[in-house]
């Protein structure tokens, strides 16, 4: 039986064992899973995938993830992302795969540049915002204008912390600094806050910032 691996997120759905999670019987051929089917992981359809050849295929994943515009820090976030909805799906193996991919692209990356260039990032996907939102509305996709909301707040406080590092300001997070890895907002101070202002989500999805982070 056969592996067909998904060229975007590197998925592989084995023949042998199915996907019976998503309706796809044990055993049942690539060629008879139906038309509508998408991968579980990321959602790409049939025409993502391609047949396995081995151990030498994951290889062949990481090239599909790397052969878009998009560059290796890109792909790193992607893979990251990819290994923390794994998690939250409790499929452990995926977990780990997707965070070797994140470390391997993290190790093709260039340095971004210095603090300017960040924050003329920063300060361009700020200009971004009211275009995508009005998009979002215009399509009603409510899920859209919530991420794009927090993302929104988020940037601002990047931006804000950039602009008092770029006056000189001895350090731009006094005291300790935490980051919620559910939307991102930024928070200084001697503990995480007990729920996020921004997503609402508990004190354990907080990071610690560590010096040189």
């Amino acid at each position: 039986m056969k592996t067909y691996i998904c060229g975007i997120c590197g998925f592989g759905y084995a023949e042998a064992p199915g996907d019976p999670a998503h309706g796809i019987a044990p055993g049942l051929k690539w060629e008879d899973v139906p038309e509508d089917w998408v991968c579980p992981v990321c959602g790409a359809d049939k025409s993502m995938f391609h047949a396995s050849a081995g151990e030498g295929a994951r290889p062949e994943a990481a090239a599909a993830l790397g052969s878009s515009t998009r560059g290796p820090m890109e792909d790193s976030v992607l893979c990251s992302s990819l290994a923390k909805a794994c998690q939250k799906q409790y499929r452990a193996e995926e977990e780990a795969l997707f965070t070797q991919l994140a470390d391997w692209f993290l190790g093709q990356a260039a340095p971004a540049g210095g603090l300017a260039e960040v924050a003329a990032g920063v300060r361009e996907d700020i200009a971004a915002y009211p275009a995508a939102m009005e998009a979002a509305r215009s399509a009603s996709d409510r899920g859209a204008l919530r991420a794009l909301g927090w993302g929104e707040k988020v940037t601002k406080i990047q931006d804000n912390l950039l602009r008092k590092a770029a006056g000189g300001a001895k350090n731009a997070l006094p005291g300790r600094g935490f980051v919620c890895e559910a939307c991102g907002f930024i928070f200084a101070g001697g503990a995480a806050p007990d729920m996020c202002p921004v997503c609402k989500v508990p004190a354990f999805k907080f990071q610690e910032v560590k010096k040189g982070a």
